[in-house]
């Protein structure tokens, strides 16, 4: 019997490469992974939100029990959860991330979806996704949306917890204009009534006129205008003076107390529109203390890359199977989300000691973090 050879023709099998196309379209994979991002997203910000509430009435508990509780709900609480949501919101997106795409890749689906022919580039396509939905969010709710409900949430810690309100200020000097400038020697914000007032109005360097009055109350029922008790004017026409007074008059003054009787968190009642305008405004009367502002616009501003930075950095980390399983990665996202927050507070008291402006010191963390993500990132797509 002859021995016939047989020869075995090896084929190697490629899987094909997954391309798009339609780049605008969503697809299954990216369906499933951003209603995981987003489910995941939301699902945590409630749980951290109620530990939070939990944390924050054992720590004010004597004030929620002096105040009235309708107060306490609708005054405090619903604008104390969307602030400290919005605060947190890196932390949420990075946890978020790390738990479902570690529960992912812990059951395979990860190496199911690449060995598929998906690229690990084409991978991160549906996280960035939900981290624009996310950043997006958090954008419209924390330039517009969220500051004016603070105003309540401050009010009720002023009223109730610990007054921080700035109640009376002395040897106020404000530049309302280039060639106009107004001067009190106290002025109590209680009943908005300035002591010892002047007002200054310069031609170049030369003084033409000179307002003073024992007393300059504001009238918060419409904008800009003062009342003047016991006033006096004084004109300068080159050699000639003239002088008008009277026991009262209503005039217009384009300032208000808010101009410069500031107090703490005063910069998170206001919308990022508001905010530009204060600043400009106050840059132009020479006011010092307005880097809170500033760092709280830049702030805003930064947070919008914060999402997508810390998107990158926790898929990278929790997108391969690791021997700690999800406990181990689980606990480098919190200890990288949580040295974010700090270091975007370390970063932010350079401002304020004025070694860098508001705007460097608020892109720093992200810069740094920034490197942090793409390395990670070309360290995954390699494995």
């Amino acid at each position: 019997m002859k021995e016939e050879e047989i020869k075995v023709e090896r084929k190697v099998f490629k899987a094909p490469v997954w391309r798009l196309k339609n780049p605008f379209r969503l697809y299954i994979l990216d369906l499933y992974i951003l209603r995981k991002f987003l489910g995941t997203f939301f699902l945590a910000t409630i749980l951290f939100l109620a530990i939070i509430a939990m944390f924050d009435v054992t720590e004010k508990l004597d004030a929620f029990l002096t105040a009235p509780l309708e107060e306490t709900v609708f005054d405090y609480f619903l604008s104390f959860l969307p602030y400290f949501a919005l605060q947190l919101s890196p932390l949420f997106v990075f946890i978020s991330v790390i738990f479902f795409t570690t529960k992912m890749a812990s059951n395979s689906e990860i190496i199911a979806i690449l060995s598929s022919g998906v690229s690990f580039h084409r991978l991160l396509r549906p996280y960035m996704i939900g981290a624009a939905v996310i950043a997006g969010m958090t954008f419209v709710a924390d330039n517009y949306l969220v500051p004016p409900t603070n105003q309540k949430r401050i009010d009720y810690t002023n009223k109730y917890v610990r007054n921080k309100k700035v109640e009376q200020n002395t040897n106020i000097q404000l530049k309302i204009s280039p060639d106009v400038v107004a001067y009190f020697g106290r002025f109590e914000d209680r009943n908005k009534t300035g002591y010892r007032f002047s007002l200054y109005e310069f031609e170049g360097k030369r003084l033409v006129s000179r307002t003073t009055a024992q007393t300059a109350r504001y009238d918060t029922t419409r904008m800009y205008h003062w009342i003047l008790s016991d006033y006096m004017i004084r004109s300068f026409h080159g050699m000639d003076e003239t002088i008008v007074h009277g026991r009262t008059i209503d005039t217009i003054i384009p300032f208000e107390p808010r101009d410069f009787m500031i107090s703490a968190n005063d910069e998170e009642t206001l919308t990022t529109p508001q905010l530009t305008e204060y600043i400009n405004k106050q840059k132009m009367r020479g006011v010092a203390n307005i880097k809170a502002f500033e760092i709280e616009k830049e702030s805003r501003i930064a947070s919008i890359a914060a999402a997508f930075i810390l998107t990158l950095i926790g898929m990278s980390l929790s997108s391969r199977k690791v021997k700690g399983g999800m406990g181990l990665n689980i606990g480098i996202g919190l200890a990288l989300s949580f040295s974010y927050i700090l270091f975007s507070t370390v970063t932010s008291s350079f401002a304020v000691s004025g070694a860098t402006t508001p705007f460097i010191a608020m892109e720093i963390p992200n810069v740094i973090y920034m490197i942090i993500g793409f390395f990670l990132y070309y360290r995954a797509s390699k494995y």
